[in-house]
Parts: structure tokens; sequence; C-alpha cells
């Protein structure tokens, strides 16, 4: 018996004007790894404004994530694919 991985695995994305720190960024994945009543989150990314004015790109898998600075968007975005995802709850992570 094969599963198609969108009957097991789910993907969520939001737009958002929110500003971020690197430091709030680093914050809420951590807590990606830790909560476990979100659901498993096996893969987030995203593109968001920060305070000072340039533009925060992440990637994280569970165990590890990078931050770093990059090219413009129109807004910020985010996306994150997991297992049994409680999508309030990690919007509420994010504040958005």
């Amino acid at each position: 018996h094969h599963h198609h991985a969108d009957e097991v695995f789910s993907s969520i994305g939001k737009e958002t004007v929110r500003i971020f720190t690197s430091e709030e960024i680093a914050d809420v994945l951590d807590k990606l790894s830790e909560d476990v009543t979100l659901g498993t989150v096996l893969r987030a990314k995203g593109i968001l404004k920060s305070t000072d004015n340039q533009w925060i790109h992440f990637d994280y898998v569970p165990g590890e994530f990078d931050i770093r600075f990059g090219g413009a968007d129109y807004t910020g975005r985010l996306c994150v694919i997991g297992k049994d995802l409680v999508e309030d709850k990690i919007w509420e992570l994010f504040g958005v």
C-alpha cells in the first residue's frame, strides 16, 4: 500500500507585512523543534521584512536552521510543511 505525499504531509502558507528581527525568527524556529503541540514540522521557510529594512530569508529542518539576509520581496511569506500541523498555533508563534 503506497501513500502519496499529500496524503501524509500538509503544507500551510501565509503572507504577512509584519516586521521581524532575526532574533525573533531564531526564537520561533527553536520552538518549532521543541513544541510538540504544533504537529510534526518537517520543513519551514520564509522571506520576512526585518526591522532594519532588509529581508530575512530562513530555512528550517528539524534540529537545524539557517537565517540570512537576501533579496527583497513585495511582502513577507511563510511556508510550513509537516504532519498533523496545528495551523492556528503555528501562526500564533510567528505572530501573524
